[in-house]
């Protein structure tokens, strides 16, 4: 057994990027230092020290992150206060959108990096070389940098231009910076093994801008959170900035999984995260739960099969094809691929590889040379090692759907059956909702142990 450390969040007053830092700040209070010593190597200007605020909200004590701001060089004017500070969305080509007081969320306004006009507009470019030459560890460089990208490329599909001409109004800032390092830091110092959550709150409502209103959630906001299950609990407002819909986006590209789904947990300590906004009948917070696990010992079986591969220049592709599907199709054969070679005198041809069954060799070897024009073929016995899996089948209103569950040492992973899910889905976006459902449902399934497969 090997003890590992799981993250869970619950965004019960929704999520942005400070939330997210104060809650794993008041979780981990040991860390504090090093994270604002983390922050200095970003070389802030003068005035912007970050701190953690205590904070009480519906009885519920908490953290928030501060990032004061300071008077800029460039248009000697003071921010608004904290208590008035308002959420303005990060927009492409410096349209700033700047929220009507009513939808004021949980962000801080932004004071623009040094070097930069107040109202200015930054590049991705410039941030992320920025971040690329800081004194950052490299790991939290990293980071940051993959959480920007992720704000980079969702504002490029909401205006239908390439990422290198995003420009950031409002995120570019300095306090948004400061949130998205601090929250790399938190990525690499937890090291935890799979980070989780429950349903993001959604919101509603609109969001009065320099253009006109726009819906909320905010269009970036709405890309960065496809994919991940939410929820509308009937508070309007903005509940998920693009930071930290971001943030969560990122979370899912580096061990997130969709729910705590290990046995022998042990909880090792929580914290909320608090927003500035006052909720109805709740506190605006974020709790993040760390979680000490057992990981099972996960020995994976051995056996050994034969690995046929040859190559072919004079076979047409359609006749090819054909055939690998014959062989595919055999139940001695398990598995065939095949990729482009260049073979003598510059040829181009293609390289098949099989994996049979041992006992089946001479079978499987008279079928390739009846099926494919290879005049020779090399045959290696090779040991495979495999985890154990089964198949258990998922109920949807569309049909039934296969899925395959894997054991590994932390967890279950599932794989729907996409033979199912293009039977029973017309598009892209059903295929994929389909499959969430189908793969959600089977990890929260009973627990039989697996049997191995060949």
């Amino acid at each position: 057994m090997g003890r590992r450390l799981r993250v869970h969040l619950d965004p019960c007053g929704g999520i942005a990027g400070d939330m997210f830092c104060a809650a794993l700040a008041h979780a981990r209070p040991d860390l504090r230092d090093d994270l604002l010593l983390c922050l200095s190597r970003l070389a802030l200007p003068p005035g912007i020290e970050p701190r953690f605020e205590a904070h009480i909200d519906h009885s519920l004590a908490g953290l928030r992150f501060v990032v004061p701001l300071a008077r800029t060089p460039e248009s000697g004017e003071m921010p608004a206060s904290q208590g008035d500070r308002q959420h303005r969305h990060e927009h492409a080509h410096g349209h700033g959108h700047e929220h009507d007081p009513g939808h004021g969320h949980h962000h801080h306004e932004h004071s623009p990096p040094h070097g930069y006009a107040r109202h200015g507009h930054v590049p991705h470019a410039r941030i992320r070389d920025m971040l690329t030459r800081s004194a950052l560890a490299p790991a939290v460089r990293m980071h940051a940098l993959g959480i920007f990208a992720l704000l980079a490329e969702a504002e490029a599909r909401v205006h239908a231009v390439p990422v290198d001409q995003v420009e950031f109004h409002e995120v570019g800032a300095w306090d948004s910076i400061v949130d998205i390092v601090a929250a790399a830091f938190w990525i690499d110092a937890l090291d935890a093994v799979s980070w989780s959550h429950e349903p993001v709150p959604l919101g509603r409502g609109t969001a009065r801008t320099a253009h006109g209103l726009i819906p909320l959630p905010a269009p970036a906001t709405l890309h960065l959170l496809e994919g991940i299950e939410v929820v509308d609990d009937g508070i309007g407002g903005e509940r998920a900035t693009p930071t930290g819909a971001a943030i969560l986006r990122y979370l899912r590209t580096i061990g997130s999984v969709p729910a705590i789904a290990s046995s022998r947990m042990r909880p090792l300590a929580s914290g909320y995260g608090m927003g500035t906004r006052s909720l109805p009948g709740r506190a605006n917070a974020l709790r993040a739960t760390l979680y000490e696990y057992e990981s099972r010992e996960v020995v994976p079986t051995a056996d050994h099969v034969l690995r046929i591969d040859f190559d072919i220049d004079d076979q047409s592709g359609e006749d090819l094809a054909v055939a690998l599907d014959i062989l595919r199709a055999r139940s001695d054969v398990l598995q065939v691929v095949q990729w482009p070679v260049f073979g003598k005198k510059g040829r181009l041809g293609m390289r098949i590889e099989l994996l049979a069954l041992e006992q089946a060799q001479e079978a499987v070897i008279a079928a390739c040379f009846e099926q494919t024009t290879t005049i020779g073929l090399r045959v290696q016995d090779t040991q495979r090692r495999l985890l154990a899996r089964r198949e258990v089948c998922a109920t949807a209103d569309a049909g039934p759907v296969r899925v395959k569950l894997c054991e590994r040492a932390a967890s279950h992973t599932a794989k729907a059956e996409m033979d199912d899910l293009a039977l029973r889905a017309t598009n892209h976006a059903q295929r994929e909702a389909l499959r969430r459902n189908a793969e959600t449902q089977a990890l929260q399934g009973p627990r039989e142990p697996p049997e191995g497969k060949p």
